[in-house]
Formats: structure tokens, C-alpha cells, sequence
């Protein structure tokens, strides 16, 4: 079966909000069956919004839309679509009352202007809303369905998942399509394919994605099938094999982050580490710590972003500094060592580059990057040159550093007891 997305608000369409309701709907669609053909970005303008609930209608047999149902004039959901399906609105008494409560359990009175909320067009079902003031609609219309919902992702998520898709669930096809999540690091996109691509080329039936980022490259398998034992099979051996092709390139097949990844090899290998940064400004301590339960493993860090701080903070010594510059194999040494012995961890890093736009040489250009690990018995440094803007720069450099940690635990002997 067949859908189509409606994203509603002019809003969507300036750079200063992003239509990400698209993608929950998407993912959830699919698991129920549904074939997304089209998702659309449209204003607030009558005769947009009519045409394009007009044409999908001809196309598919459920429209989804978010936004548009809001108190505001600007707000035209409901009323166009009771006009393209040729109804009255008429207002619901019992969502009158609802809103009205609503608004005096925060101790407020309901703004007339809220009862828009209440028309609803004739033959729909109201969905309810736990969250805000909008509730949803369900309209069923020749056989299709159109599915109102609001735009605050926040409400939008909630009533899908307990309003929606149980309802879906009765329509949708047999067919669903099974995936798996492949991360790499390591690899450009272009190489990437050039070892997966004689793959997934022999698996008639399947599609293959590849989709690529600063540091990281995605790789989506995707099958279609009735017969969920046999899709699943199916995807374990194309991702066997595209484990053998990429090697240790290849950092998840779940669809993990890398700092999820080191979190869990440090755990597992009981493992402390601690950073030192200077280009990156606290970028890896971030990641480290975006994962639930990292004071487990994650000792500290600092930003020693001037040469008299890497000497007082990280001990590095200035004659180092001096004779080498702060962007240097020896500094980004010295930082992983001195934070380590400072930070009493297993594991130190070190950073030290130039994130730019200015401030590169001709020797040391901007995009240079140092990055150095140390443990107790020795260290290790890279350089890297990484392409692009100062943040993507700085993005890519803690994503190395990651990978630098992840990699250093491939080769780690396990914890005693383990």
C-alpha cells in the first residue's frame, strides 16, 4: 500500500525550521507496510494546500499530513481538507470541553480563539491529544484515508504511536520492509562502495543506500517481503559479507554512534579515559559523555587552547612547544600523556590542530590535525588533513579521535575476569 507525507507551515519553508516529523512518520510507515512515494513541504496558502491533498488523493491510499491545526488563522488544515472532501465542519462539543479544561488545569482561561480547535469535519474521528490543544483527525474517504496530525513533534510522536498506528495496523499490507544500519568510519563514501557494491548488486529484490557525513559513512540494506524469517536472513548474510569487505572499518551493524561503540569497549575492558583538547574545544569530551552512565569511564578533560595552559594543565613542556609548535606530532603526544598521568586514566588523548578559516601556513595548513593515545606503557599519534569548513573540521577530528579509541581496543587484551 501506498502513502503519501504532507508537512504543513510556511515556517518549514525558511531556513529557520527543519521538517523532522517526516522522518519518524517514514520509519514508522514502513514497519506497517507502507510505501512512502512522495513527502511535501507546503506553506499555509489555500489554494497549495488544496492541490496538494487533491493530487495525493489520486495517487495513494493514506495521506498523513502534520501541522496546520493550530488556533491561528494561518492555521487552514482542517478547513481545506473539509472542503476538498466536500464536508461541513462542525463544532465537536465533548473537544470544546477539553480544551477548556486544559487550559484551566494551568490555571488559564481558554482564548476564544481556541475553539477553532473544535471544528472538525463532518464523518471525521478525533484523536486524541495528551500533550497540547490540537487533537488529531482520522478521515476515511472512497476506500483512502487522510490522517491529520499536529505539527510539535512532541505531540505528533505520542498520538501516532498510540492513536494512529494501531488503526493503520488493520489496513496495512502483508509486506514490510525489514533494514539494517551500517556504520563506517575510515572510508570515504566512493570507497565504501567500491568494496559493497558487487554485493549488493547480486541481491535481486533489495536495495542498498549509502549515505555519507563528515567522518562517517551509513550503509541501509533494505528488503520488502511477506516472509519476515527469510527477509531477516537474507539481510544477515548481505551484512556478513559487507562486514568481510569493510574490516574494521566497520563500526556497527545496528546502527550504533562511535562514541556508543567506545563506551562500550571501555566498559567492557574496564577502562578509564580522560582528553585533552585544543582545536576541537571540547568536542570529544562531549561525545564521550552523551552516553548514559559515562562517569563510568570518562575521568575528565580540559581545553588547553593556549600554549601556557597546555604547559600548566597537560604538562607539556614549553621547550616543546617552542622547538615544535602547539599543532605538532610531539604536542598532541605530549597532551595524551600529560592528561593521562594527570587524570590517573587508563587512556589519554590529545588534540591539537587547525580548525581555520585563517590561522594556516603553507607547512601547516588549516585542516591539519594531531591526534595522540597513550596508555600507561606507550603512545601513539596520527595526522590528519580534513576538508571543509571550522566546524566541519572540528566534527571530523573528534570523530577520528573516537575511531582512534575504538581501534586501540581491537587489539586490547580483555579485562582480567572476563
Amino acid at each position: 500500500m501506498d502513502a503519501e507525507i504532507i508537512a504543513v507551515g510556511s515556517e518549514l519553508l525558511t531556513p529557520y525550521r527543519l521538517d523532522t516529523n517526516s522522518l519518524f512518520l517514514t520509519a514508522e510507515l514502513n514497519r506497517l507496510g507502507f510505501h512512502v512515494r512522495r513527502k511535501h513541504v507546503i506553506g499555509d496558502r489555500d489554494e497549495d494546500l488544496r492541490d496538494v491533498f487533491l493530487r495525493a488523493l489520486e495517487r495513494v491510499d493514506v495521506v498523513v499530513s502534520c501541522g496546520g491545526l493550530g488556533p491561528t488563522e494561518d492555521d487552514r488544515t482542517r478547513e481545506i481538507v473539509a472542503e476538498v472532501l466536500g464536508r461541513r465542519l462542525k463544532r465537536n462539543d465533548e473537544i470544546l470541553r477539553e480544551i477548556q479544561e486544559r487550559f484551566r488545569k494551568f490555571g488559564r482561561t481558554m482564548p476564544e480563539v481556541n475553539a477553532r480547535q473544535a471544528m472538525v469535519p463532518e464523518g471525521a474521528e478525533p484523536l486524541e491529544n495528551t500533550r497540547g490543544t490540537a487533537p488529531g483527525l482520522w478521515l476515511e474517504t472512497d476506500g483512502k484515508v487522510i490522517v491529520l496530525l499536529p505539527g510539535p513533534p512532541a505531540e505528533l510522536q505520542p498520538m501516532f504511536v498510540r492513536e494512529v498506528k494501531p488503526r493503520l495496523a488493520r489496513r496495512g499490507a502483508k509486506m514490510r520492509l525489514y533494514t539494517r544500519d551500517l556504520r563506517i568510519t575510515g572510508l570515504p563514501e566512493s570507497d565504501v562502495d567500491q568494496r559493497v557494491a558487487s554485493i549488493y548488486t547480486q541481491y535481486a529484490g533489495t536495495e542498498t543506500t549509502i549515505l555519507a557525513s563528515p567522518g562517517e559513512i551509513q550503509l541501509h540494506p533494505r528488503v520488502w517481503s511477506e516472509d519476515e524469517p527469510a527477509a531477516l536472513k537474507l539481510l544477515d548474510e548481505m551484512v556478513k559479507r559487507f562486514a568481510l569487505a569493510l574490516g574494521e572499518n566497520l563500526f556497527s551493524t545496528s546502527g550504533e554512534s562511535l562514541e556508543a561503540v567506545v563506551a562500550r569497549e571501555l566498559q567492557e575492558h574496564r577502562a578509564t579515559i580522560a582528553v585533552a583538547e585544543s582545536c576541537t574545544g571540547g568536542m570529544l569530551a562531549a561525545r564521550l559523555t552523551n552516553v548514559p552512565g559515562s562517569s563510568a569511564y570518562f575521568r575528565g578533560g580540559v581545553v588547553s587552547y593556549s600554549n601556557d595552559l597546555k604547559s600548566a594543565w597537560v604538562d607539556v613542556p614549553k621547550e616543546l612547544i617552542e622547538a615544535k609548535g602547539a599543532v605538532s606530532s610531539e604536542v598532541a603526544l605530549a597532551m595524551a600523556n600529560g592528561i593521562r598521568r594527570r587524570a590517573a586514566s587508563t587512556l589519554g588523548v590529545g588534540i591539537t590542530g587547525i580548525a581555520g578559516p585563517g590561522g594556516g601556513t603553507p607547512e601547516k595548513p588549516a585542516g591539519l590535525v594531531h591526534i595522540a593515545i597513550a596508555d600507561e606503557k606507550a603512545a601513539k599519534e596520527r595526522s590528519f588533513r580534513f576538508p571543509g569548513d571550522r566546524d566541519r573540521i572540528r566534527h571530523q577530528a573528534a570523530q577520528a579521535a573516537l575511531d582512534m579509541v575504538r581501534r586501540y581496543f581491537l587489539y586490547a587484551p580483555p579485562a582480567k575476569g572476563q
